[in-house]
């Protein structure tokens, strides 16, 4: 996959803002979001954009200087101003730390992040209408699923825009992401350069981070879609309740008009009760009562799967999945929903299902095959559920065996790390524990909680699972495929799509798509032709 990272944050901001600057004035803006100006100077000052980050400003833009969780960013406003910045909103904080040196118009609100899409809105014109939005939320499976939504729109015939961890799109020229879900001021600069290009539909990526810091404010989504819930982020989240509760917010009134809910876990369950909005439900289990549409007569097909979707009144459609994983039914089942749901005629879906197969596309690192003879996968599985789930797809020959290499990540939830493990040995024949991202983190000690909850999974259960604690990741690649036979099935799980590993504040250049190729072609087997194609 060609890496479009840009040199700098300040050329990446520029693709996430309209192509035609209009203006909005100080007093205007100064309105829009309840701000107390400091002075009568500036009234007149026409602004053209919005930045959260000193160091993505662009010149007539207005800096919103934020508390963040060590500096203030009224620190940084002479680097904004250097930038190009005409005017601050900050808090009562901010302003003590600028003080009168500054000799910038200055607007004061109680909480400058709560107001910052307000902003954005007013800047950029969003609040006058946005292109039709699809959210996906939950733990795992929200990059497949827009990705699916985006390749049945434009099956359909409309001009789509994508927002999400792999990449940002606007009518299929690639954005590189920032987030999963951008900041608030980004997002709205993002959907009028959209709205300028005709887009008429967004898949977006709904985080857990997103609704907690209001980067989703200002926009209300047409259908909101639920995949499921499973430990993750709970560094930032507390518990499974906070977790769920954050999740819930996308499915209010004031963030969606409808929302379609798997209701295969606790959690989408009690989504679908207490949700405020239309609710359409959907479960893999064809006898479950609960549900609307519901998964049926399935049965393989190549690597993944075709099925039926069939509503409780009769209604069915026939679909297909080129991607392997009951997973990815649950993700493909979900996005056909989700476009039902906007008003798509289901004769005129199945026509299109019929004719392009558009759930088969590729997804970069998601359950990615780069060869067949050994299976060789790479996910972007890591956590305790998409490890089970990802080694649960993979199909070895006959006599053959389950191969993972996978660890966690630095500076994260902790606890889920022996799980991780003990999941692992549970699910595999051979179990590598390697590198993820350490962050700042000390990696060995990383890999011996991961490999410690392993080694007692080993001991309780009696497994005859071979356990190996390898590093760095690149050898640990190599390693496994060194192990494998042609009969096996090998799982590089936890970073998918990136392109470099974080070590100690290092950037290090870290392909698995590619490693995993090499390591192939190495040890005499032959990756599949399109690979070197897609993550040169």
């Amino acid at each position: 996959m060609v890496n479009h990272q840009p040199e700098s944050p300040r050329e990446l901001e520029r693709h996430l803002r309209p192509t035609a600057r209009t203006a909005i004035s100080w007093a205007r803006l100064c309105a829009a979001v309840q701000a107390q100006s400091t002075s009568g100077a500036g009234q007149d000052l026409e602004l053209t954009g919005v930045s959260l980050n000193p160091q993505t400003v662009q010149p007539g833009d207005v800096f919103l200087a934020i508390s963040g969780a060590k500096r203030h960013g009224a620190q940084f406003l002479p680097d904004a101003l250097a930038n190009g910045a005409l005017a601050v909103i900050t808090d009562a904080a901010g302003q003590e730390l600028i003080g009168s040196q500054a000799q910038v118009p200055m607007g004061i609100v109680p909480d400058v992040r709560a107001i910052a899409a307000t902003a954005a809105a007013a800047v950029y014109g969003t609040d006058a209408g946005t292109p039709e939005l699809f959210g996906v939320t939950g733990t795992n499976g929200k990059t497949t699923t827009t990705f699916m939504i985006r390749s049945l729109l434009e099956a359909l015939g409309r001009n789509t825009g994508l927002i999400g961890t792999i990449e940002m799109s606007v009518r299929g020229r690639i954005i590189p992401s920032v987030l999963t879900t951008p900041e608030s001021t980004q997002l709205h600069g993002l959907l009028a350069r959209m709205g300028e290009q005709d887009v008429q539909a967004v898949a977006m990526e709904v985080s857990s981070h997103s609704l907690s810091y209001n980067r989703v404010a200002g926009l209300k989504f047409a259908v909101a879609g639920y995949t499921n819930l499973t430990q993750d982020h709970l560094d930032l989240h507390g518990s499974m309740e906070e977790y769920f509760a954050t999740k819930a917010r996308l499915f209010e009134p004031e963030r969606c008009e409808q929302a379609v809910v798997l209701v295969d876990d606790q959690y989408g369950r009690k989504l679908a009760e207490n949700a405020r909005v239309p609710v359409t439900t959907l479960s893999l289990d064809a006898a479950n009562p609960a549900a609307q549409w519901v998964v049926d007569e399935l049965a393989p097909s190549g690597l993944g799967h075709a099925f039926t979707l069939r509503h409780r009144d009769g209604h069915r459609l026939a679909l297909r999945t080129g991607l392997p994983g009951l997973f990815n039914v649950a993700n493909a089942a979900l996005a056909v929903c989700m476009v039902l749901a906007s008003g798509v005629d289901p004769d005129r879906l199945q026509q299109v299902l019929d004719a392009h197969d558009p759930l088969s596309l590729s997804v970069p690192g998601r359950m990615q095959v780069i060869s067949e003879q050994p299976v060789a996968v790479v996910d972007f599985a890591h956590n305790s559920d998409a490890l089970i789930k990802a080694l649960g797809s993979l199909r070895p020959g006959d006599g053959g065996r389950r191969i993972i290499v996978f660890g966690a990540t630095g500076e994260r939830d902790t606890t889920k790390r022996p799980d991780m493990g003990a999941v692992a040995v549970r699910n595999a024949d051979i179990v590598i524990v390697t590198d993820d991202d350490p962050h700042d983190e000390d990696p060995a000690q990383i890999r011996e909680q991961v490999a410690a909850g392993a080694q007692a999974e080993i001991d309780a259960g009696g497994h005859g699972v071979k356990l190996y604690n390898v590093a760095p990741r690149d050898a640990a690649v190599e390693f496994a495929v060194s192990l494998a036979n042609p009969a096996d099935a090998i799982l590089v799980a936890g970073r998918g799509h990136e392109v470099s590993q974080e070590v100690a504040g290092i950037d290090v250049a870290l392909d698995d798509r590619q490693e995993l190729a090499q390591a192939l072609s190495k040890h005499g087997f032959t990756p599949l032709s399109p690979i070197a194609q897609t993550i040169d």
